[in-house]
């Protein structure tokens, strides 16, 4: 399928007529051509028939971003650079969401487009009716990538902007024919992933062609065959699906719940997270796109009602168990739910003690996972449930973890169909104990189509969760895994927050997302403006932009591991705390409390601190900054000694210092 409306040679496009170019584009355009569509290509075509005058090449109108539902105006390929040249018609001045927008578009293709990456690329924003060059030099960004800083220019001068950076440009013609062979082998976030999927792209589309990652094609393949198979013949299945962190579990899930919803025959699917950040900015974020999408498609609709349909396809894990105590007899209107993050659902007391004081259910015996595998049993001929499950990210008091979710089965549905992931056994996800009685139970299937064994969230470097696992487990190999990681994927370490700051804005282009987080037990970063009690609202730091103070690019207000468990950014600040700190060759584990840090000696909270910094440490798609503050010999509560060993444990792995 082709990525473009139009594509001709620029010597091809100069004879033709503009009725004939505009008649292609509009044959490929989805949506009715309204008229100030067909004005700006009009616009496009002729100032473009003017300024190609001099040059050969071919050229590619609304080039399509898939990971992101985005389009570019013109992508022409003349000699060997590839020009993203972005029109604002009728516009005077070039604003910062379009120097955003057509840098973005820029990333994308040399990040993502397998041709696109060794040849350089200059992004250009013409605002037709700018009265001057606002740009006075024309050079290629310090990043030695080959992409070019921004380029703007008004009607008059895109010919003298395309010949400065062709004389900058050096290297062999861009053979087009074979450029436009080139896979598109996005990773997108998990936002733009659920946008995309929403707007009826599938899984393939929008995620990497390599071997690795079409684990996720594999595994959402089977795992709709079994519900195909369930359906057919009337039987209760629950799968379990593994991964490590940023394999993408949630976008399977998502990917199973938009591909199995028909009102027609009555399929619907449900995504279920206890997550409540996530569940809260993957519905704005599905509500926002599309009410931009509909705006530009001439309609309107309103907030509430988009947000209303939203809330049927993603669902708070905790509303779904609530609406079904309501109805105690009726089965849920979905035969299929997505579990994300299964194994944080309650254990039995988290969940007895719930419904005593906040539901009135004195007496309530059945932990969450047993009672959301009953939910779904009320129906009287099939139904699927598909547990999502993440190894070592228990981070709350109260969580079962997977072993509750076997134990209910074992207990109370002899009847249901168990497909599991092989890996289910490893000690990471806290199961083998209980999949040793099933063994001789009826209907149980292993299969390694259900484990996700690649990150996915660094597009860079698929080994950080990995070099994340082996640092805190102190293990030696963490330093050759970093060498063989270093060049793609960046860490540094410093002792100065403002240094950190610095390096993050600086790393960052277009609207690549930036942020600091910490641990939600950091109680003594008070002095470097950091104050975990003091809640974010995840919506905004998350979606909002670089003009909004509440979001994450004004690097004032911090995310914990609570607000960002499996949401991403590109590049992270990682700001460490004494909670969790490196002493003589092992980690310990400390809470502030009232005026003075007690040491927890208790396995189960250990292991909820080691897990935040498992989170934090894997928010990172390209890179990431750890600031380990120096401390403070006047305060007793910052001794310097309290970070001074970790700071060198992680300098030692050979993090470069800053």
């Amino acid at each position: 399928m082709k990525r473009w409306f139009y594509s001709d040679s620029i010597v091809n496009f100069k004879k033709a007529t503009q009725e004939e170019i505009l008649g292609q584009l509009s044959q490929f355009n989805q949506f009715s051509l309204e008229l100030n569509q067909r004005n700006a290509w009009l616009t496009e075509i002729q100032l473009l028939k003017k300024s190609l005058e001099r040059f050969d090449g071919q050229l590619y109108f609304e080039f399509t971003i898939p990971r992101v539902g985005q389009r570019i105006d013109v992508l022409a390929i003349i000699g060997p650079v590839i020009f993203i040249l972005e029109f604002k018609v009728g516009e005077n001045s070039y604003p910062a969401y379009a120097i955003d927008q057509v840098v973005d578009y820029a990333l994308d293709l040399k990040n993502f487009h397998e041709t696109s990456q060794t040849k350089a690329i200059a992004p250009i924003l013409i605002a037709t009716n700018a009265k001057t060059n606002s740009h006075t030099t024309i050079s290629q960004s310090a990043y030695n990538d080959g992409i070019f800083f921004p380029v703007f220019c008004n009607a008059e001068s895109l010919e003298s902007a395309i010949e400065g950076v062709l004389v900058l440009a050096s290297g062999e013609h861009i053979d087009y024919s074979k450029w436009e062979q080139g896979r598109y082998c996005p990773s997108p976030t998990i936002i733009e992933a659920a946008m995309a999927l929403y707007n009826g792209h599938s899984v393939e589309n929008i995620s990497r062609n390599d071997a690795s990652a079409k684990n996720l094609t594999i595994t959402s393949d089977y795992i709709s065959s079994i519900i195909g198979s369930a359906r057919t013949n009337s039987h209760k299945v629950i799968c379990f699906v593994t991964g490590v962190p940023g394999a993408g579990k949630t976008l399977v899930g998502l990917n199973i719940a938009t591909k199995h919803i028909d009102k027609q025959s009555e399929l619907y699917s449900v995504f279920l997270s206890g997550n409540g950040p996530l569940v809260a900015i993957l519905r704005e974020a599905l509500t926002r796109d599309r009410l931009k999408r509909e705006k530009k498609a001439g309609k309107s609709l309103k907030k509430g009602e988009v947000m209303s349909e939203v809330k049927v396809f993603i669902q708070n894990i905790h509303h779904f168990r609530d609406d079904c105590l309501s109805n105690e007899k009726q089965p849920p209107v979905e035969h299929v739910a997505l579990f994300d993050e299964a194994q944080r659902a309650w254990d039995l007391n988290q969940t007895a003690n719930f419904m005593q004081m906040k539901k009135n259910k004195p007496g309530f015996s059945l932990s969450e996972p047993e009672f959301l595998i009953s939910c779904l049993d009320r129906h009287h001929d099939w139904a699927v449930i598909v547990c999502l499950v993440g190894g070592g990210q228990e981070i709350n008091t109260g969580e079962a973890g997977i072993s509750e979710w076997v134990d209910a089965l074992n207990r109370s549905f002899p009847h249901w169909h168990l497909h599991i992931s092989s890996q289910l056994f490893d000690s990471e996800y806290g199961a083998g104990r209980v999949l040793e009685y099933i063994k001789t139970r009826n209907n149980v299937h292993f299969n390694n189509e259900l484990h996700l064994a690649v990150s996915m969230r660094s597009f860079r470097a698929e080994e950080v969760s990995l070099l994340v696992k082996q640092i805190l487990d102190v293990h030696p190999e963490s330093r050759e895994i970093y060498k063989r990681i270093c060049n793609r994927f960046q860490i540094v370490i410093t002792r100065d927050l403002d240094k950190a700051k610095q390096w993050l804005r600086s790393k960052s282009r277009g609207t690549e997302r930036y942020g600091i987080v910490v641990s939600s037990q950091a109680e003594r970063l008070k002095p470097h403006a950091i104050d975990v009690r003091t809640p974010i609202n995840p919506v905004h730091w998350f979606l909002d932009g670089k003009e909004d103070v509440r979001s994450s690019f004004y690097l004032e207000d911090v995310a914990t591991e609570f607000q960002t468990q499996g949401l991403e950014l590109d590049w992270v600040c990682v700001t460490w705390d004494a909670d969790f700190r490196f002493s003589k060759g092992e980690w310990q584990n400390w809470s502030f409390r009232g005026s003075k840090w007690l040491r927890i000696l208790k396995k189960e909270r250990q292991n909820y601190q080691k897990n935040a910094y498992r989170v934090l440490l894997t928010r990172a798609r390209q890179g990431m900054v750890i600031v380990i503050p120096p401390g403070d010999a006047q305060d007793r509560t910052r001794n310097p000694e309290f970070y001074n060993e970790t700071y060198d444990y992680l300098a030692d792995i050979g993090f470069e210092k800053i």
